[in-house]
């Protein structure tokens, strides 16, 4: 008897931690379906994977923030017979700025895909997991989570939706053996940080994280059924810091270290 393959489908996986997460999970032996916006970008990834690990890869060119877009991702999987193991929503990206300048169809857009499709997407793929008791959600919030965040303030809080949507979906699924894990990475080498503006910030001269380390831990976090992973030990204190300092002091020193120079 064959043994079928453990699919993870892995959004914006064409650079940064998605590609990273796609090459980890590939060798942990589980079968890729890919999805970003730039097809050859995923095509090259997944030749790449193919022949590093022999594993089955399905490269998906889909723009996840159309609204339509996670459903019809949902059934081009069913008419190819994937089910999917676990889910890892890593698409989307941040701004920095000013909220009152920066532009209003990009704030919304990034509410849509950082918010609405990994909603949605974790609504169409959870019921299967839970039906089938195995696999699970990885979510890819951030630092950021934990605090408001001046001149990101839209990004902040989508990535506060995120995790505490994580939190909560976690101890829903955990009786029906599925795993939900918020992955909260701070400063990541990758092209997120030059889409957002970030590069000359205070928040990358006291060192980043590779897009390797973060995966890495994203999946060992997930796979030993933790809720909340924050890779990295300045990472955690930092987290620790604003759970217990005031909100007026957390906001402020998030403030400073992207604030406008």
């Amino acid at each position: 008897m064959i043994e079928e393959p453990r699919w993870a489908l892995i959004t914006g996986a064409s650079s940064g931690i998605g590609a990273e997460l796609a090459r980890a999970f590939a060798a942990r032996g589980y079968a890729l379906a890919l999805t970003a916006r730039r097809h050859e970008r995923l095509e090259g990834l997944g030749e790449e994977i193919r022949q590093a690990h022999g594993v089955p890869v399905e490269p998906i060119a889909l723009d996840l923030g159309d609204r339509e877009a996670p459903l019809d991702l949902h059934d081009m999987l069913r008419e190819r017979g994937i089910a999917v193991h676990t889910l890892v929503n890593n698409a989307g990206f941040g701004l920095r700025g000013y909220f009152e300048s920066l532009p209003h169809e990009k704030q919304l857009a990034m509410i849509d895909l950082n918010v609405t499709a990994l909603t949605s997407l974790c609504r169409l793929m959870l019921p299967g997991m839970i039906e089938r008791r195995q696999g699970g959600i990885l979510n890819v919030a951030s630092l950021a989570a934990f605090q408001a965040g001046p001149y990101m303030a839209v990004y902040y809080a989508t990535k506060a939706f995120v995790l505490s949507l994580s939190e909560a979906l976690h101890d829903e699924a955990k009786p029906h053996g599925v795993t939900v894990t918020a992955l909260c990475p701070g400063p990541t080498e990758s092209e997120f940080s030059d889409t957002a503006g970030l590069k000359d910030s205070r928040l990358f001269e006291a060192g980043v994280m590779s897009s390797a380390e973060v995966a890495r831990a994203g999946i060992d976090g997930y796979e030993a059924g933790r809720a909340i992973v924050i890779p990295g030990t300045r990472n955690r204190a930092g987290a620790l810091g604003s759970k217990f300092a005031p909100r007026s002091v957390s906001r402020r020193i998030a403030g400073l270290l992207q604030g406008m120079r």
